[in-house]
């Protein structure tokens, strides 16, 4: 596994912290963004958990949940937003990708944090303004939101754009974009 950072800040007091992802079983975006106050975020970071040389699926997926654990540690977020699966793809491809959001919202669960679920065209609506943006306008987009010097691969501008898109949401809960679905045992 190889993880691409970009750069970290040290975390403020009385804040909520979210880890957004865009899970996948090759490539996993993630981002880590405190929200001071509802609507309002500062970036921390963002990168890819790159698993493409981890062999079979099962292996793929045991060394997501470790990446994802290690960075649970690390930065020890509140909240978890996280892309609905996309019904358009093709049912194998839906299948792999549940199966890591499963394996990613459980141990979120088992951290006790709260976890959120936004569709993808709900992401690009909160970010770009229009739920059919390309991967491009979506990585200018949070480039030129979190005032980085560079654009971020697609999976990490992705996860990004999943934090942003649950800031957002955090600002108007009673509006259609806010519509997600939030989990928390206990």
């Amino acid at each position: 596994m190889v993880v691409a950072p970009g750069v970290a800040r040290p975390r403020a007091l009385a804040r909520t912290r979210v880890i957004g992802i865009d899970p996948g079983t090759r490539l996993a975006g993630y981002a880590i963004v405190d929200m001071p106050a509802p609507g309002r975020f500062d970036y921390v970071e963002c990168g890819v958990l790159d698993l493409r040389h981890d062999g079979n699926l099962d292996q793929r997926l045991v060394e997501l949940g470790k990446a994802f654990s290690e960075l649970l540690g690390e930065f020890e977020p509140s909240e978890l937003a996280i892309e609905r699966a996309f019904h358009g793809l093709n049912a194998q491809s839906v299948l792999k990708l549940s199966e890591a959001r499963g394996a990613l919202k459980l141990l979120a669960l088992q951290a006790e944090l709260r976890v959120h679920e936004y569709a993808p065209a709900m992401v690009k609506r909160a970010v770009v303004g229009r739920g059919r943006a390309t991967k491009a306008e979506v990585q200018q987009r949070v480039r030129l939101l979190c005032k980085l010097g560079s654009t971020p691969k697609p999976d990490a501008a992705d996860a990004l754009a999943i934090a942003i898109c649950h800031v957002q949401a955090s600002r108007l809960p009673n509006l259609p974009l806010a519509k997600r679905r939030a989990t928390r045992i206990g």
